[in-house]
């Protein structure tokens, strides 16, 4: 095992706090964590030769020192050598470096030379490293590693630290010399301390290339932890015992004769898949994908009542209340006339209600519960939960999930999404998952004509808006904000439904938005729905699970600012009905290169996979699965849209757990330590 790195210390600002802020609690974390990027202090630049914007590093004298405080409060330090002098500029300073920034102090500081604004010196320094020197202070051999840190962590501080760590971890191989040589890669040993102690004579350019030998070892190390997590958690549930929840098929049968419509083929597909895992004597752990407006609910409808039929009880979490409430009156409309009344768990419940309810489900008299995270309180205990069910997953941190999972022992698990995931990247983000898709809409869904208008011609969507009321349709206007922003400069939610309130008063306008208690929102949406209220001006709280077939007409103020998902999302809100809908996006001027290529994306697609593809070509992978809440440990160095190493990874992966054990279990100690725990949600 490897030593504590740290000393085991309270508080918030010890060493040991600040390290572990950065996932750094032994020797073997430090010596992965490698550095961001080099600097070149083995020489030094004469001040005369400064060259904006080019990093350099200068041997300075302080010849004076002050605080000023025009325009704020900042340490001001001017210096000199023999070829000019140079100004050192602190915003943010301690008392300690005012003393160090005396008079006769000799440094060596480091930074971005730029033209002094506001002094006779001819250049400066923002924040420069600097650190007192004797005159016989040799140069670096080498470049000098800069490394992710934290707020009070000094990088001399981690480079002393990670040099002490790699002279007592034992860097032993994990992969057999068989397929390390297959793979073409560099022992690891050379490649971590290659990267931490670059040789002389290296070029920075070289060694922050991630094509470099070393960052290809690496990386290709770290895929390796993750599919090993992935594929090891999916083995060892399939070792665990569950509920087989084999069901007789009176209940389902019940609801698909009382549907008023027929199952797709997919959803059919779909449901079958999700049946057969609920037969199984392990856990079910299955992600169903289903694009906008495609019929997830009603299957999970079905597989709720598999659990009934086996004599356990379902629960089906959703992360907002607008979109509990949707599955719970859809829910209780298949289901109640089925003789199963569904408990309804949401923070706009009051308290009386809330026991009651938790009261039948302990007591097991209520087989079902739709709500949100209120249904993982501590009070709601479920003594027979069969199956698990979360809605919009990415949208709760693994612990929620985990939390209503565990409200029964080795329950069952089923994971929705409309966020569509491309093929390639859910074969290696969800390896430890099984994926259904359903990839056909119902029948009847009407094409969504999506425009995109600039906000000169705002006075022409609120005509267009006005017509389709007058029409009997419905709108929605949905805005990025809820008050003003001075930086953003975006029109608001409070401030549109004020001008809409004016230029319609024939026409009951709504506002609905997050800050509202949930009473408040649900009155509103409920409204809404019987087209007492014709336009809605609600922020992206309406993004997901609400079902107005009579609104046809969705416009997106400042569609910029919006991700590719939420305008998708936001999209699938009309075509839900008989009429022709359409989709508005105004946006403002000036587009940026992404903000363009958004817009155009979704103007020119209405699949959800193509533009979920796309997407992940514009964002990268990381940002797209939304890795920090996904349990999905995280990549700091590799990059899963590279396919063919993915490939390698999970083949060498199975090859591990298979042949060597031993190895594999070392290499997931080394690069994820305590965290693939995560992996359990």
């Amino acid at each position: 095992m490897s030593k504590a790195a740290t000393p085991k210390k309270a508080g918030n600002n010890t060493l040991a706090a600040k390290l572990a802020r950065l996932g750094l609690g032994r020797d073997a974390d430090l010596v992965v964590h490698l550095p961001l990027r080099y600097e070149d202090e083995t020489h030094i630049t004469m001040v005369r030769d400064a060259e904006p914007g080019t990093p350099a590093q200068f041997e300075v004298e302080v010849i004076d020192s002050e605080i000023s405080f025009r325009p704020r409060r900042q340490l001001l330090v001017k210096t000199r050598d023999v070829s000019g002098f140079l100004l050192l500029r602190f915003l943010n300073f301690y008392p300690n470096q005012q003393k160090v920034l005396q008079p006769g102090a000799r440094l060596r500081v480091f930074g971005e030379p730029r033209p002094s604004f506001g002094s006779l010196l001819a250049s400066e320094l923002i924040h420069p490293r600097f650190h007192v020197v004797s005159d016989d202070e040799p140069l670096p051999a080498g470049l000098t590693p800069i490394y992710p840190t934290t707020a009070g962590l000094a990088q001399t501080v981690l480079r002393r630290l990670v040099q002490r760590a790699l002279g007592r971890v034992e860097l032993s191989d994990t992969l057999p010399e068989s397929v390390r040589s297959r793979l073409g890669l560099m022992p690891l040993i050379d490649a971590i301390r290659l990267l931490h102690s670059p040789p002389t004579g290296s070029a920075i350019s070289e060694l922050e290339s991630r094509e470099h030998p070393a960052w290809q070892r690496v990386q290709f190390d770290e895929l390796l932890a993750q599919q090993l997590s992935l594929r090891r958690a999916y083995r060892a549930r399939r070792e665990r015992g569950a509920p087989v929840l084999a069901g007789t098929g009176t209940l389902t049968q019940a609801l698909l004769a009382r549907l008023p419509f027929a199952l797709t083929r997919a959803q059919q597909r779909v449901a079958n898949e999700i049946a057969i895992d609920l037969a199984q004597p392990y856990p079910m752990q299955r992600l169903l994908q289903g694009d906008v407006g495609a019929g997830k609910t009603v299957v999970a409808a079905l597989a709720m009542l598999q659990a009934v039929e086996s004599g356990y009880q379902a629960a089906l979490m959703a992360p907002t209340e607008i979109l509990a409430e949707q599955h719970y009156r859809k829910l209780a409309a298949w289901l109640e006339p089925l003789g199963h009344k569904v408990a309804w768990f949401a923070g706009s419940v009051k308290k009386r209600e809330r026991e009651a309810m938790s009261s039948q489900v302990g007591a097991g008299d209520t087989a079902l519960a739709v709500g949100t995270h209120a249904l993982i309180e501590d009070g709601v205990v479920f003594p027979r939960l069969g199956l698990a069910i979360v809605d919009e997953q990415h949208r709760f941190g693994v612990r929620q999930r985990l939390a209503l999972k565990e409200k029964g022992q080795f329950a069952h698990q089923l994971t929705m999404s409309a966020t569509p995931i491309p093929r390639t990247l859910a074969m290696s983000v969800y390896a430890d998952m099984d994926v259904s898709i359903i990839d056909e809409l119902p029948p009847g869904r009407t094409p969504i004509a999506t425009r995109l208008i600039s906000e000169t011609r705002r006075h022409e969507v609120v005509a267009r808006v006005h017509a389709a009321c007058r029409e009997g349709r419905q709108a929605y206007w949905v805005c990025p904000l809820i008050e003003e922003s001075e930086t953003l400069q975006l029109k608001t939610a409070e401030e549109t439904y004020a001008r809409l309130v004016e230029a319609l008063p024939d026409l009951a306008v709504g506002l609905i938005h997050g800050r509202l208690k949930g009473e408040e929102k649900a009155a509103i949406m409920a409204a809404f729905a019987r087209n007492e209220i014709q336009v809605l001006v609600a922020t992206t709280v309406i993004e997901v699970g609400v079902d107005v077939p009579n609104a046809s007409l969705m416009v997106i103020e400042h569609a910029e600012r919006f991700g590719l998902a939420q305008l998708h999302q936001l999209r699938g809100r009309v075509g839900r009905g008989t009429a022709a809908s359409s989709c508005i996006l105004i946006y403002a001027q000036p587009l940026g290169q992404i903000a363009r290529a958004r817009l155009k994306i979704i103007y020119e697609n209405t699949d959800g996979f193509e533009i979920a593809r796309q997407d992940l070509q514009l964002r990268g992978p990381g940002e797209f699965v939304g890795a920090r809440q996904s349990g999905l440990p995280l990549l700091r160095y590799a990059s899963l849209d590279d396919t063919e190493r993915v490939a390698q990874a999970q083949a060498v992966a199975d090859e591990l757990l298979q042949h060597y054990p031993e190895a594999a279990q070392a290499h997931l100690a080394r690069w994820l330590g305590s965290r693939e725990e995560l992996l359990k949600a």
